[in-house]
């Protein structure tokens, strides 16, 4: 194939022109046994703490901890872990609580917030915008219009960063939230139970409009590139296991993701490129990931360690799978000592197997200690290569 085809968009890029973090990611997700550990972590919970221990605000934290160069190169604008509304709700303060107050936020919920505060915590969700169909079709179901101006108006500007991306061999991902999310964004972990039995009609009227937005600006992506990915964020466990059933899921959720994924896949410009399709829970993960292979899972984040969660085990039990997470932030809250063994028994044994990447299993929490977190990050570049 001639030069102008191997551009990222035509074809995957020569393996000696893509930058080191895409080569790195693509063998993590080839599950190529004994290569380098890419570096990366989940999130941060804890800079503010670390500020007041010298981490200077000035410093790269991607150089401090030796992180590799990113390797994703991604699409928003489907949201994440609320839905991507256009235009949001009016976040405006509802009500004074003495140390507390109530804020409507982006996603039109009630939450209850420490006072001038919106980081590091988990915050209460005292209500939710949609009850019925009327408070649906109200409140929520046209803010899902896909063609909105306002979700267009810098799209040359994405198609560009994320086109240089894919000439750089860069994995081209399309972040969209997932159906779980989504209808608890909506309802509430309560309510969305209750609804589900009492009027899925209006499940599945949610689920159609979740689908058609993120059909239409999948589409319009796919004018100019080739997803690598499809991210969902779904959190659909909790530290027992399953939020929902499996019935219910193979019922409201996987017709529209395996409609989404057939009309993504039958869009591509290059037909032969693997579509991976990235999950993301908390909670116990390990009774979702045969029934997720069903509709394709191939990778999947953060495997929650105090949920039940070992990578080493899981990554045994099923090898098809891209896995990360797993290191357990409750060992990285303790002492050296700790995190040595934790992590002597986990990387050498992932690293020999291939397809993870240690991280956090959730964001790292103002717990750990900036000299803990070092020493962590010493050892996973001696331990990962």
């Amino acid at each position: 194939m001639g030069a102008s085809k191997t551009d990222g968009i035509h074809d995957i890029v020569r393996r000696e022109a893509m930058c080191e973090g895409a080569r790195k990611l693509r063998d993590t997700y080839a599950i190529t046994p004994n290569v380098p550990l890419y570096r990366k972590e989940f999130g941060f919970y804890c800079l503010e703490q670390w500020g007041k221990e010298g981490l200077s605000a000035e410093i790269s934290i991607d150089e401090y901890f030796s992180f590799d160069q990113p390797g994703v190169s991604g699409f928003c604008g489907l949201g994440s872990c609320e839905p991507a509304y256009a235009p949001p709700f009016e976040v405006k303060l509802l009500e004074e609580r003495g140390e507390q107050e109530i804020e409507q936020d982006y996603a039109g919920r009630k939450v209850l917030y420490f006072k001038g505060r919106r980081q590091g915590f988990m915050p209460e969700y005292l209500d939710h915008p949609v009850k019925d169909r009327k408070s649906w079709e109200e409140n929520c179901k046209w803010r899902l219009n896909p063609h909105s101006p306002e979700r267009y108006a810098d799209l040359k500007e994405r198609i560009e960063i994320v086109s240089q991306g894919a000439r750089e061999g860069k994995i081209v991902s399309q972040g969209i939230i997932g159906g779980y999310m989504y209808l608890r964004s909506l309802m509430g972990p309560v309510d969305v139970m209750i609804l589900l039995h009492e009027q899925p009609e209006l499940i599945h009227e949610c689920m159609e409009a979740w689908f058609h937005l993120a059909d239409v600006l999948t589409a319009k992506h796919q004018e100019h590139l080739t997803l690598d990915e499809i991210r969902i964020d779904e959190d659909i466990c909790y530290n027992k296991g399953l939020l929902i059933s499996p019935d219910m899921i193979r019922e409201f959720l996987f017709p529209y993701y395996q409609q989404l994924i057939l009309n993504i896949k039958s869009r591509q410009i290059d037909r032969l490129r693997h579509l991976f399709l990235n999950v993301d829970t908390d909670g116990d993960a390990n009774p979702i990931i045969p029934m997720y292979r069903e509709i394709g899972l191939d990778v999947m984040a953060p495997f929650e360690v105090a949920s039940g969660c070992d990578v080493v085990e899981i990554g045994r039990k099923f090898p098809w799978l891209v896995i990360s997470g797993g290191i357990d932030k409750r060992v990285l809250a303790k002492g050296k000592k700790e995190i040595d063994g934790h992590v002597e028994r986990i990387l050498p044994a992932m690293r020999a197997r291939g397809g993870y990447i240690p991280t956090c299993d959730h964001g790292v929490p103002e717990e750990v200690s900036l000299e803990n977190y070092l020493h962590y990050r010493k050892r996973c570049v001696e331990l990962g290569g």
